[in-house]
């Protein structure tokens, strides 16, 4: 019995992971396909366009805060961190969620949202 629960606990373990690294990856054919030409994701660079990306799901400072100079005021305005759930908001609805930014590149499809964000995630600093 304890056997059968530690094999039936590692097929999870191995699913799981594989879906996950699954959807990161699409979620960086995604980032690639409709960010990238505003925003970076290498720690210590970034376009003049959009700010670095780099460790944006969590981070310890409030959204518009990061070391990007050209933030509209819309967005130096926003309260809180990117969690995934306001990340997922925020690009539904650029404009709605922030009237005024100047991101106006929406993804309206939730499980592409869903894979951007698995994958902006998945970079930590």
């Amino acid at each position: 019995m304890r056997a059968s629960i530690l094999t039936t606990a590692a097929a999870f373990a191995l699913v799981f992971g594989s879906a996950a690294r699954a959807q990161q990856a699409e979620g960086e054919r995604l980032f690639k396909q409709r960010c990238a030409a505003c925003h970076l994701v290498e720690p210590g660079k970034s376009r003049p366009m959009g700010p670095n990306l780099h460790a944006v799901v969590g981070r310890d400072r409030a959204a518009g805060s990061a070391e990007f100079k050209t933030y509209s005021p819309a967005f130096r305005k926003l309260q809180g961190n990117w969690t995934e759930a306001e990340l997922d908001k925020f690009l539904a609805a650029p404009s709605r969620y922030a009237p005024g930014t100047r991101m106006v590149i929406a993804v309206p499809d939730a499980a592409q949202r869903k894979s951007i964000i698995a994958y902006l995630a998945s970079l930590k600093k």
